[in-house]
């Protein structure tokens, strides 16, 4: 295993540390370095506040700043950033209004968001939206439902821009709610996860073979499949994430395709025209889109397909400005 590291014990903390040296415009450090808050926090607003392991870059720390998150904190690699990390998160980013957490729904990550709530709810108003976009383990019927991934990023941005206009805690949390059940996401791999510390992948494949419905953390999907043109693999990815989301008359939709760390823009482009092309064949108008790699799984191969409808509000909180390290606008 070849990758650009000192040690693997250390490479997390000091990829963080670059992260907010070359954001220092965005970002800084909260006390001991166990969270990474927006530089200029805004008294008076609701804070946002997530995280979760590293490996997802620029996910949760990239979307630090101005109308998204207030504060964020990371964990070991595919780990969830501890209890004493996402108090220290909640200290640094409210300001009296209370504080929302976005939590993707892993296990992990609802024990030690829920544990911190326990520990610092006495001191401050909090609230939680855990964000469930992934299809996949919808499908299995096992664990606490489906994962969050991609969709998080959607959640984090509507909130953040929400937030910024004032809007009440208890109000955030409910858009939030209401968000969740319009966003829904699935993923393909060409290769598993090479993870440092064990320098060996999550899952082989052979050559002619890809994963259909795989997570963030290098799980492996329900199917492993014979290699197709991307046409037939993304019409499978629309087909299924449309199926499973009610579209009702005059529904429009966000279109987010997203690559997980090893698949060139060029790919996730041509990716983006296929799955454009099938949305709209099934009568929903693509009124905004993103196509990029935002949400990652380390090195994987492989992309995953988001769609979320939206009323005409929430697209005008989308179009909303903002500042941070990984998603700027206008």
């Amino acid at each position: 295993m070849k990758k650009f590291m000192n040690t693997a014990e250390t490479m997390v903390a000091e990829s963080v540390e670059g992260f907010v040296r070359a954001h220092e415009a965005f970002v800084v450090f909260g006390p001991e370095r166990k969270c990474i808050r927006r530089r200029h926090v805004t008294p008076g607003k609701v804070a946002l506040v997530s995280g979760g392991g590293a490996g997802h870059e620029p996910m949760h720390i990239g979307f630090v700043g101005h109308g998204m998150l207030d504060a964020a904190c990371v964990g070991h690699i595919f780990t969830s950033p501890t209890p004493s990390q996402i108090i220290a998160a909640i200290e640094e980013a409210d300001t009296g209004a209370g504080c929302l957490l976005v939590v993707k729904n892993y296990d992990g990550d609802l024990m030690n968001f829920e544990m911190a709530i326990e520990m610092a709810g006495d001191r401050h108003s909090l609230e939680m939206v855990v964000v469930s976009d992934d299809i996949e383990t919808s499908r299995i019927g096992e664990g606490p439902g489906r994962r969050g991934v991609a969709g998080t990023l959607i959640v984090e941005k509507l909130l953040g821009a929400a937030a910024e206009r004032g809007m009440s805690l208890a109000e955030l949390k409910q858009l939030g709610e209401r968000l969740n059940t319009r966003i829904r996401s699935m993923g393909v791999a060409l290769n598993g996860v090479t993870v440092p510390q064990t320098e060996r992948a999550t899952f082989a494949l052979g050559p002619d073979e890809m994963e259909m419905g795989v997570g963030i953390h290098g799980e492996p999907g329900h199917a492993r499949q014979p290699f197709a043109t991307s046409d037939a693999i993304i019409g499978h990815l629309c087909e299924t994430v449309a199926g499973d989301i009610a579209a009702a008359p005059g529904a429009k939709a966000l279109l987010f395709v997203n690559g997980l760390g090893g698949t060139p823009p060029a790919e996730l482009y041509l990716a983006y025209n296929g799955a454009r092309r099938f949305i709209e064949e099934r009568g929903i108008p693509i009124e905004r889109s993103l196509v990029g790699t935002y949400v990652t799984s380390l090195d994987m191969q492989g992309l995953s397909v988001t769609l979320a409808l939206l009323t005409d509000e929430e697209i005008v909180l989308w179009d909303e400005p903002v500042a941070t390290a990984a998603l700027r606008w206008p």
